[in-house]
């Protein structure tokens, strides 16, 4: 008979019935985030399955499971895979994860990217090569016969040139604003649906643009306002110092000349940085020009160093790449002209190579800065709005239906943001 003090009865397996088995594993919650890890019962590893416990005393005993080295925010447990239906992870990305993102962008649809961006590329190289073409025309023909060039000829040649080469380069400029503006909106929608691993044709992004080519003018009409306004100051000062010239105003004019490079340059990348997201913000979430610009100007703020980095270096190497391809045509389109000239087959020559070379260059610029500007524009959306979550429940649910359709474009709309 017990006289309620001895040990309480134990259990078959060997544990009291009082005193709850140790490591025992904490109730697992039903509600986990898309992607997120499991929770892992104390003294467990990561991805193992429950180790019987071994008796204590002599005898050969189970070493001490090896851990990962802590992950930030995931604890000890590994870093989980992200969903990875289209060209990027979704997840918040690396600047490996954007320039990889960007290049599947292209391989994945090369007909509607390519295709559009190579019209695009020789509607605005083709004004500048004939005015290029002229002008090396005219130069060849000076240096092969300098005797026979009269002042009045020189002075007429001189000016026929200048108007060639500025004309073609403003009627360039303006093509550009037209064709890469809506170049610029294809290329985010197309990108937006790639996002979860579907394709458009240009057709099917073109009707899905077309409503938001006002409000794309509208943001590369006020961003051009901005860096036009400080050229326009900067003249003015110039002509109103040239026009007083002194002893002294070779000297004024060059200290402006300084002063301009030292404080445009910095104005220059801070207003295309801040608003490098207006154009994806103007087609991806149907906002209006202004509204897209106070979009990506607080999208930018607190990562503002970041994305001007990895713009930068964006820059670099399109341009690094764009060179190796165009420049061969340039240098030989600049040779059939300079010693060619007199010829009209040899200026065609010419202003066909030198076409070549600047659509090559340009035909690889125009998508990779675009697809640059767009994964940026979602990695800003993940890191300060929580929508890798929005984008992983998405995928989730057209991983289950088989296939991508047209509602995930209506996941870029800000309603959907999961603000942390």
């Amino acid at each position: 008979m017990s006289d309620g003090h001895g040990p309480p009865p134990e259990t078959p397996s060997g544990w009291s019935a009082e005193q709850p088995p140790p490591y025992s594993a904490p109730p697992a919650s039903p509600w986990t985030a898309p992607g997120s890890p499991q929770q892992v019962p104390h003294g467990q590893p990561y991805g193992r399955p429950p180790q019987q416990q071994q008796p204590l005393g002599p005898g050969p005993q189970t070493p001490y499971p090896s851990y990962p080295h802590p992950q930030p925010g995931y604890g000890y447990a590994p870093h989980p895979s992200a969903l990875r239906p289209g060209i990027i992870p979704l997840r918040p990305l690396g600047l490996g994860d954007i320039l990889d993102g960007t290049i599947k962008l292209i391989r994945s649809n090369p007909k509607a990217v390519l295709g559009l961006s190579a019209v695009a590329a020789l509607l605005t190289a083709v004004p500048v090569a004939v005015g290029q073409a002229f002008v090396l025309d005219s130069m060849g023909s000076a240096f092969a016969d300098p005797e026979s060039a009269t002042t009045s000829g020189t002075e007429l040649t001189t000016a026929s040139g200048l108007v060639s080469q500025y004309g073609g380069s403003l009627v360039s400029f303006a093509v550009e604003f037209l064709v890469v503006t809506l170049l610029t909106g294809v290329l985010t929608r197309i990108l937006g649906r790639a996002v979860f691993g579907g394709n458009l044709s240009a057709g099917e992004a073109w009707q899905l643009v077309k409503g938001r080519v006002p409000a794309l003018f509208g943001v590369v009409g006020l961003m051009a306002a901005i860096m036009v306004v400080p050229l326009i100051v900067f003249a003015l000062l110039f002509v109103a110092i040239a026009m007083n010239a002194s002893s002294d105003s070779f000297g004024a004019l060059v200290g402006l000349i300084l002063l301009f490079i030292v404080v445009y340059v910095p104005y220059y990348l801070f207003f295309t940085t801040r608003f490098a997201f207006a154009a994806p913000v103007a087609v991806l979430e149907g906002r209006g020009p202004i509204d897209s610009m106070r979009r990506s100007w607080h999208l930018v703020t607190g990562d503002f160093w970041r994305v001007l980095g990895i713009l930068l270096l964006t820059s670099l190497l399109v341009g690094l790449v764009s060179g190796i391809l165009s420049v061969p045509f340039t240098l030989a389109g600049t040779m059939f002209g300079m010693f060619g000239a007199g010829s009209a087959a040899t200026a065609i020559v010419s202003a066909v190579l030198i076409a070549i070379g600047g659509t090559l260059g340009a035909m690889i610029t125009y998508p990779f800065q675009a697809g640059v500007a767009g994964l940026l524009y979602a990695d800003r959306r993940m890191r300060s709005e929580a929508f890798d979550l929005v984008l992983q429940t998405a995928a989730i649910e057209q991983q289950r239906q088989g296939w991508v359709h047209a509602s995930a474009d209506e996941l870029w709309h800000p309603s959907n943001s999961a603000r942390r």
